[in-house]
């Protein structure tokens, strides 16, 4: 281990960390008063530089994906981050600061004796940061992960923005949890699809007909992909995107110069008629409105986001929908129902999903076959639900939303309470798009928003949008703004003026 002299302690600021080099070790440094901590140099998620986060409330907050971890310890507060990040011995000589070019060794957890079974149900990203929760807490008894797909838990944001645009392979997609993570505890990893979850006997019977009793089961099963009900849907050349599976179908049928018509023209259609676009495919997207996410983002963030799009070579039609697939045994063209018909090869349905609840028995389901849980995630005793599947009191009201942090977030709550915390879903809903080389952040979940005031334009670059009802802030869409972002992602979890937010993003 070699000690390495790295800055001046005048050099911190206390609101952002500093990237120094130690040997060949890259680290930030960040300060609190007149002590320094050191951490690894970039995120464990997916290697953001943190010394473009910035330190909020004793957080640091990452500037990609918001992942949160301690200032004075380095533990991983929020996802999707699902590590902490490697602590360095720091101190400060004279007006120096000095670090070890080696991590301290990481803290575990106590193990004590446990008898009980606890499963969880689903590996996507409820799952596995139920998992890494569980795991990172100490639980000792036996868990069981069931998981459908054959590939371990894997980030899934990554199909529809960069393995279909061909510049990620299906095998390179990253995990979710690190290979050390998964050796902790009593952990089984189960290939298997859940034929019947019975929570009033709190038993789960796989297809294979085994049988699994359980103390505490975490439902998160996540959605299934929707084929609506139009003549052809099921012909061979019509995809789904859900799976990595799907994923590495759709690129070994996809031809570069070839058509592709894309169903939908929500956050999927038009992440993966920008990834498709990118591999050289000539892209039509279906769309029943006029402006793309007019409702999520409004009309004016709608109509920069279409021409985008639209500069790119992507073609839209409609206000419209398909009125049948045709072809005899693989797909040929597709009839819109305003007269067109556009010849095709492949179709890509990015028409919704619906909550994967149907082997449940003894738990109510909403209309949209949801599970009503509280602020805890519990949907009944012994049982928990958490990600796409979870209608969960937000602000008060219920709401489902299918956002891949968002999902985390819950499953950390969820296995929180499995262990005998009583933690509450207090967090600020964020999610990210990326199209044509642009990142587009939202924050909070603005359902009645009445206005929307803008930092920046749109149309020409970088912006903050702020949806409000009234004079309060709901939500806030941004494109750059990054310190800002990072910033309102930890104040949001209180009520914000508009006068507030304009004062934080300056």
């Amino acid at each position: 281990m070699t000690q390495y002299a790295v800055a001046r302690l005048a050099q911190l600021d206390e609101h952002r960390p500093l990237r120094v080099q130690a040997g060949s070790e890259e680290l930030i440094l960040v300060r609190q008063g007149e002590q320094v901590h050191a951490y690894q140099g970039n995120c464990p998620h997916a290697g953001a530089p943190l010394d473009e986060g910035v330190v909020c409330g004793g957080l640091l907050v990452c500037p990609w994906h918001k992942a949160t971890f301690a200032v004075d310890d380095g533990v991983v507060c929020e996802p999707p981050a699902l590590a902490d990040l490697r602590r360095y011995k720091a101190w400060i000589k004279g007006d120096e600061v000095w670090v070890d070019d080696q991590p301290l060794p990481a803290t575990e957890p106590p193990r004590h004796s446990d008898a009980r079974c606890f499963v969880v149900v689903g590996a996507g990203a409820a799952g596995s940061a139920a998992v890494a929760t569980l795991l990172a807490h100490g639980f000792a008894g036996r868990l069981v992960w069931i998981d459908q797909e054959r590939q371990p838990a894997y980030d899934r944001t990554a199909l529809s923005k960069f393995v279909i645009a061909g510049q990620m392979p299906p095998d390179e997609v990253p995990a979710l949890l690190e290979a050390d993570a998964l050796r902790k505890g009593q952990l089984e990893r189960k290939y298997g699809k859940v034929r019947t979850l019975n929570s009033q006997k709190r038993q789960v019977t796989l297809a294979d007909g085994q049988q699994i009793d359980y103390d505490a089961c975490l439902l998160a099963t996540g959605g299934k992909a929707l084929r609506p009900d139009i003549p052809g849907a099921d012909l061979p050349g019509v995809f789904t995107l859900r799976s990595l599976e799907d994923a590495a179908r759709l690129l070994d049928a996809a031809e570069p110069g070839q058509p592709v018509v894309i169903v939908g023209d929500g956050f999927i259609g038009l992440e993966a008629a920008s990834a498709l676009r990118k591999y050289g495919v000539q892209v039509h997207v279906v769309s029943r409105h006029e402006v793309p996410l007019a409702r999520q983002l409004g009309e004016r963030i709608g109509r920069c986001i279409r021409a985008l799009h639209e500069r790119k070579g992507i073609t839209f039609h409609g206000p419209t929908e398909v009125e049948r697939i045709e072809g005899l045994d693989k797909v040929e063209a597709v009839q819109l129902t305003n007269g067109e018909r556009l010849q095709t090869p492949l179709v890509l349905l990015g028409t919704g999903v619906r909550p994967a609840t149907a082997f449940l028995q003894g738990v109510p389901l909403g209309e949209d076959k949801s599970v009503r849980v509280d602020a805890e995630m519990r949907a009944a005793d012994g049982l928990w639900a958490a990600g796409d599947i979870a209608t969960f009191p937000l602000t008060g009201r219920p709401v489902r939303i299918e956002h891949w942090r968002l999902a985390q977030q819950h499953g950390v709550i969820a296995a929180a309470n499995m262990l005998g915390e009583q933690r509450r879903y207090a967090d600020v809903p964020f999610f990210w798009t990326y199209q044509h080389g642009r990142t587009y952040e939202v924050l909070g979940h603005a359902r009645d928003w009445n206005r929307i005031e803008f930092v920046g334009e749109p149309e020409k670059g970088d912006f903050v949008a702020l949806q409000c009802v009234d004079e309060r802030v709901e939500a806030v869409i941004a494109k750059g703004y990054s310190d800002a972002m990072a910033t309102l992602s930890q104040r949001l979890k209180r009520p914000l003026s508009l006068q507030e937010a304009w004062a934080l993003i300056g």
